[in-house]
């Protein structure tokens, strides 16, 4: 059978996977049994896809990423090398708690750099930025830059990723001339027309 996908022959792909076309899955990766991966996708060496996890299209992920039950990633997420996601919020050895399972979404366009843990339970806002070695225990709202232990908003970036300088509650990308608002009241960045490059 010619699958759409290619994937390295030390990996393991287990029964009932989805896997889009143009997908690559590379040495010593373990995708289980009813994962969803879209089309175009990079999984890095040594990644564990754990069951129901779920990512759209053109995500890339790199080295070393344990992906746990219950996160969902949308189209065009960037996994940094070793970041790892937790399951369940109070772990035990000797109780099993897959009924507790929290579930975690990073949204479209989001990035995490390597080595950052996001707890479960807590949602990554569009084309966020988390900064390496991070610790995630809150909500990240779309377009903000954070990092630290524990991650704290730092500022906001554009959807190509650069640093956005706000005046008067307006930003214009200097890399792409992408032109984005601040709303203070509710504390969200949204883009206000113009793509990125």
């Amino acid at each position: 059978m010619n699958n759409p996908y290619f994937a390295h022959e030390s990996s393991y792909v287990d029964r009932d996977c989805k896997i889009g076309e143009g997908t690559k899955i590379w040495h010593f990766s373990h995708i289980m049994e009813g994962c969803q991966i879209g089309r175009c996708c990079n999984i890095g060496q040594n990644v564990v896809i754990s069951p129901g996890v779920v990512l759209g299209d053109g995500c890339k992920v790199q080295n070393n990423v344990s992906i746990y039950t219950g996160v969902v990633c949308e189209d065009s997420v960037f996994l940094g090398p070793s970041c790892v996601f937790t399951n369940v919020i109070n772990p035990r050895a000797f109780i099993e708690r897959k009924n507790e399972f929290r579930k975690t979404i990073i949204h479209k366009g989001a990035s995490i750099g390597a080595n950052a843990t996001i707890v479960c339970g807590h949602n990554i806002g569009r084309y966020a930025f988390v900064g390496a070695g991070s610790v995630v225990t809150e909500d990240v709202p779309d377009y903000a830059l954070i990092y630290g232990v524990p991650a704290r908003v730092k500022g906001y970036v554009c959807q190509c990723g650069e640093r956005l300088q706000f005046s008067q509650f307006r930003a214009v990308c200097r890399a792409c001339g992408k032109t984005y608002r601040m709303d203070i009241d509710h504390h969200t960045v949204e883009e206000t027309d113009g793509k990125c490059s």
